[in-house]
């Protein structure tokens, strides 16, 4: 009843199991890389190699390998979008920052030319907490209240 057919059939067969079992793992520990390489992830390499080390530790590695892989995407890198208000690249940042700044030259500039009567209060030395002086200025009196005038509402003690 020995047919050697059906001996070596089995035997053909065994080893095609055993072949396609070991592309199919090989395949598996290998979706994270391949993951990486589709979103240009800057940690492809590293990512591969640690699928291969995973391979060997009986892909103990593996679910790791596969969120590091999924948490970088090109269009919005490893956060969760752009926040309103926030610039889309360092390009915008800049010019942003930019902007800014000539603004608050152009503030500056507008400040100082605006009262020379304020700027000759600003030349002016103030009084020492405890003496009395000058009454304040309007832009101290529209203030909050401060150390000075705290201290004399209170008598001069704290």
């Amino acid at each position: 009843m020995e047919d050697p057919f059906l001996n070596y059939f089995a035997l053909g067969l065994l080893f095609f199991v055993v072949i396609v079992l070991v592309y199919g793992i090989i395949a598996i520990h290998d979706i994270p890389a391949r993951i990486a390489h589709a979103r240009h992830h800057p940690h492809q390499d590293a990512i591969h190699a640690a699928g291969w080390i995973s391979l060997f530790m009986l892909h103990l590695l593996w679910p790791f390998l596969w969120i590091w892989a999924m948490m970088y995407r090109p269009d919005r890198g490893w956060g969760f979008g752009q926040k309103p208000g926030e610039p889309a690249s360092p390009q915008e940042a800049v010019a942003e920052l930019e902007a800014l700044r000539r603004r608050m030259t152009e503030i500056e500039a507008k400040l100082e030319n605006r009262d020379p009567a304020a700027q000759s209060n600003k030349e002016q030395p103030r009084p020492a907490v405890g003496q009395s002086g000058p009454a304040i200025s309007a832009a101290e009196g529209s203030a909050p209240a401060t150390d000075a005038v705290a201290l004399e509402s209170r008598g001069g003690r704290r």
